[in-house]
């Protein structure tokens, strides 16, 4: 059922300022332990041992309840095994899964669309119990070292392990994540000299390794197939120093008639710190066909493209075709308030991972300072205009004069968040529609233009320089 229309779109944004139950507590319980793995279980302190006493309460009652408070009491006494870092992993993930769940619950009922099922996934083959046991030894040394004591004697312990992991397929996911998380402690050693301690990405980062080494845990279920129309409504693009995401979000209508669904297609690229901005589009581009269909403003016809349980497309261009022009806007006003949200798989349930595509209009807009918000019938909504990317026509300030916008329900700080990926505004008198992925096939713009150029030349030389390597 699509909510009643209160002059903002099909979104409901009252129920989204409503407090959840519960979550302040379950948070400030996350926190206490993020603050025991700054200090390190190795000479636990009472601080500590109140730290891991509010974790163990936050989940009595559960299942978990009786393992993590025996996992806290022997953490406290200095005396915790790899058993026992397990299940205090477990009760911070389980705790920010409920949280998820929680924030989700509450953005189902402002928009009103069906979520669907969880998929139980297929136990998997078997693997290298050794290199996983291997890996957990490791993330508990850096639990009774702490954060503050790390350095790199107990970070480089991880190399051996990543190393024997990546080649075996079937590990390369937990062998990608330790690899990234080993790299980012390595480039903030010695723990003791940090001024600013990063306790709650690390916990996170810490209780998912534990998690994901344990066998079985990284099993999903069995890709299905899509075959229907894809019709996109925008493109988040991220960028980082050494690589550039796209993740194209979609509403697909299956050729069978049954109901739209949302799904996400994604690519990502190694780059250059050269390149930036509107260049990135150029290392994009080859590997995603799609991505040229969004700048063109098409729809595509999919055959049997492979897709996750929670709405992942494995994108091969063998299996889409560009079809007749379609609309984002169209879409979402038509499409997107019957699509069925994809379902979370459990350990991806974190609140950091909720981006959920919305519709809004008719709303107002208020600035002050670098804070942007939506009123949205008479509620405000926060904007999260520091992601919109600078490689496309989409402004903070075509956001402040819009009266539509498409974008990405998030929840940061606090607080639900809406980023744009496109608005509907006025320029000059005329209707006119921005998209952040507007350039991603190529553009006339001044700026675009100086920005793909300069992409050709750095990566030009590069190339040039790679060759050179290879030839001596």
């Amino acid at each position: 059922m699509v909510p009643a229309d209160q002059g903002g779109g099909v979104m409901r944004a009252d129920l989204l300022s409503d407090p959840v139950a519960g979550l302040d507590e379950a948070l400030a319980a996350v926190d206490a332990f993020d603050q025991v793995l700054v200090a390190g279980l190795l000479r636990p302190q009472p601080a500590q041992a109140a730290g891991l006493t509010e974790l163990a309460h936050a989940v009595a009652g559960t299942p978990l309840a009786a393992r993590v408070s025996e996992a806290a009491a022997k953490a406290a006494a200095g005396a915790a095994g790899e058993d026992h870092f397990v299940a205090l992993a477990a009760a911070r993930t389980a705790l920010l899964g409920s949280v998820h769940d929680a924030l989700m619950t509450r953005v189902t009922e402002a928009t009103g669309r069906p979520r669907g099922e969880e998929t139980v996934p297929a136990t998997g083959g078997r693997q290298a119990a050794n290199l996983l046991a291997a890996a957990r030894a490791w993330l508990c040394d850096l639990a009774r070292a702490g954060w503050r004591g790390i350095d790199h004697e107990v970070v480089s312990g991880a190399a051996q392990v990543v190393s024997a992991m990546l080649p075996d397929p079937s590990l390369r996911r937990p062998a990608t994540l330790l690899d990234g998380f080993a790299a980012e402690l390595a480039a903030s050693c010695p723990g003791s000299a940090l001024e600013r301690i990063p306790a709650r990405r690390w916990g996170d980062l810490w209780s998912r390794g534990m998690l994901l080494t344990l066998p079985g845990a990284a099993d999903a279920p069995a890709p299905g197939t899509a075959t229907g129309r894809l019709l996109p409504l925008g493109v988040d693009l991220q960028e980082h120093a050494t690589a550039a995401q796209a993740q194209v979000h979609a509403v697909f209508e299956p050729a069978d008639g049954s109901a739209p669904g949302l799904v996400r297609a994604t690519v990502s690229v190694p780059k250059p710190d050269t390149v930036v901005g509107a260049g990135l589009w150029q290392l994009l581009r080859p590997h995603m066909s799609l991505l040229a269909a969004v700048g063109e403003g098409r729809s595509m016809e999919l055959s049997d493209m492979p897709v996750t349980a929670e709405g992942d497309l494995i994108w091969s261009d063998e299996h889409a075709r560009p079809s007749e022009p379609a609309d984002a806007f169209t879409t979402a006003r038509v499409a997107l308030p019957t699509a069925t949200d994809p379902a979370t798989a459990p350990l991806d349930r974190h609140p950091t991972r909720i981006a959920v595509p919305v519709f809004l209009e008719g709303y107002a807009v208020q600035k002050e300072d670098e804070t942007m918000t939506f009123t949205v019938a008479g509620h405000p909504l926060a904007v999260d205009t520091d992601r919109v990317p600078t490689a496309g026509p989409l402004t903070p300030e075509a956001v402040a004069t819009s009266n539509a916008c498409i974008g990405l329900l998030r929840w940061d700080a606090g607080t639900y968040r809406v980023q744009p990926l496109a608005v509907e505004t006025t320029v000059r008198k005329k209707p006119v529609a921005l998209h952040a992925g507007a350039w991603v096939g190529g553009t006339t713009d001044k700026v675009g233009v100086k920005a793909e150029k300069a992409a050709t030349d750095a990566v030009a030389v590069l190339r040039e320089r790679a060759g050179r390597l290879l030839r001596k």
